[in-house]
């Protein structure tokens, strides 16, 4: 059975709901303290790798779309990229806010400074690039280039998933999944390149 417009209204239906549910869920914990003795630090990881699951699930959409010949999916690629947007400046927000207190100055420092804030800066910049010009106005205007410039959400997730790694300070089996659930979406992506050519 194929999707139709009517199955993708309530698809979308069902992605907001779930992210509506993720920030409901965290506000519970937050509001219930149970975010363990480092509320900061677990609030700070929650965002990011909520972000980062999210990604992950953007990325999937193309393969998923295609194996199980549903073009209609590929439509919940831009709302769900947008929440992954979302939870990626919350994740930067809250780290401004709580670890360096709004100071600009330290902000760019340990950006440079750390390299997998550097890696995690990077990423951040090329999705507010990649929102800003998810507008449908703006796509029309940049025509061609659209395309060039949304093929960097790959550059993105490998730096992301990179981050989470050296962010971790203890237990690497977490990140690992993470890398290597990146690097299978990516031979998915690679596969589809060659196959078209």
């Amino acid at each position: 059975m194929k999707f139709s417009k009517k199955h993708l209204f309530f698809l979308k239906i069902l992605i907001h709901l779930a992210y509506i549910f993720t920030f409901i869920y965290l506000w519970y914990l937050l509001d219930q303290d149970l975010l363990g003795g480092d509320p900061i630090k677990e609030l700070t990881h929650f965002l990011g790798k909520t972000a980062l699951n999210s990604l992950l699930l953007t990325l999937a959409v193309t393969p998923i779309s295609r194996r199980f010949k549903q073009p209609v999916l590929m439509q919940t690629r831009r709302l769900i990229g947008l929440y992954t947007f979302f939870w990626a400046t919350l994740h930067v927000l809250v780290f401004a806010r709580f670890e360096l207190s709004w100071d600009l100055t330290l902000f760019f420092s340990e950006v440079y400074k750390r390299p997998y804030l550097t890696l995690g800066a990077i990423a951040w910049f090329i999705l507010v690039l990649l929102s800003i010009t998810s507008i449908g106005y703006i796509r029309k205007k940049m025509k061609k280039s659209w395309l060039t410039l949304h093929r960097f959400v790959y550059l993105a997730i490998i730096l992301i998933v990179i981050h989470y790694f050296w962010s971790v300070k203890s237990g690497l089996i977490e990140p690992s999944i993470y890398i290597a659930i990146c690097l299978l979406l990516l031979s998915e992506r690679r596969a589809f390149c060659k196959f078209k050519n």
